[in-house]
């Protein structure tokens, strides 16, 4: 999510009993990533390999690219997942093809497991998007910071079922030295984006749309919402902006790993 006042964040108020959670121990049960790729994954190819697997580190530079290559478009969506708002933006998405990245805050996460389910179920990939949403995380200690990525990743695996996220994006971009390291020595590539649609500000899906038209030439990985506030905009920009890049030839991928 873009960095956007309220200081530690619109979660905040929510998420003062997730902070006292007890950060993953060293040799607690791990879970392989998220299997599949573009266009595919079942339900059962997604589905975790048993506790004691492996987490193999990736690379620890901010990813934009995509796996589709030049003409390849990444969809990613934060801060859900929500109630009402991410089983609409599920449909637009099953409606057009389209395979995303959902970028999930880990208390709402834990509070819609059904939901995390449902996202994994329909091939999308998920990205730890830290418990509480701060927007300061690059000036809090290494600690906070690891309590924010490490009980997120097991907030979201157990909702999940198993499936561990494969990205870690800051909230914000507040991204560290620290952060990008811990994140991608668990499995998650820090995830940046190229074109940050301004929907948290509910300017209108004609102008959430000419955004995309206007910066898609800035790179392939396109930020939207699905929590935070009332996203009828965002729904009704995508319903209008998948098609229109697949008119243009562009392909929808996933974030390189």
């Amino acid at each position: 999510m873009a960095r956007h006042g309220g200081g530690r964040g619109w979660y905040g108020k929510l998420v003062g009993a997730a902070l006292g959670v007890t950060v993953l121990a060293t040799g607690a049960s791990l879970w392989t990533a998220q299997a599949g790729a573009v266009g595919g994954s079942s339900p059962k190819a997604s589905a975790p390999a048993r506790p004691g697997g492996e987490v193999k580190p990736v690379a620890v530079s901010i990813v934009h690219a995509s796996d589709k290559g030049a003409r390849g478009v990444n969809i990613t969506i934060d801060d859900g997942p929500d109630p009402v708002w991410t089983p609409q933006v599920l449909d637009v998405l099953r409606e057009y093809g389209v395979k995303a990245t959902f970028c999930m805050v880990g208390t709402q996460a834990q509070a819609h497991p059904g939901l995390v389910k449902e996202v994994v179920a329909q091939g999308h990939r998920l990205c730890d998007h830290s418990v509480a949403h701060d927007t300061t995380m690059d000036k809090q200690s290494q600690a906070y910071q690891s309590q924010q990525i490490l009980d997120a990743e097991r907030m979201i695996t157990k909702a999940s079922g198993g499936v561990r996220p494969m990205y870690y994006r800051a909230p914000g971009g507040a991204f560290t030295p620290y952060s990008r390291t811990l994140a991608a020595s668990r499995g998650m590539r820090p995830l940046g984006w190229n074109v940050d649609t301004k929907d948290f500000e509910q300017p209108g899906a004609d102008a959430i749309v000419a955004t995309v038209q206007r910066e898609l030439a800035n790179g392939p990985t396109l930020l939207f919402h699905d929590a935070g506030g009332d996203r009828s905009q965002t729904v009704e920009a995508l319903r209008r902006v998948l098609p229109w890049l697949k008119e243009q030839g562009y392909s929808f991928g996933f974030p390189v790993r």
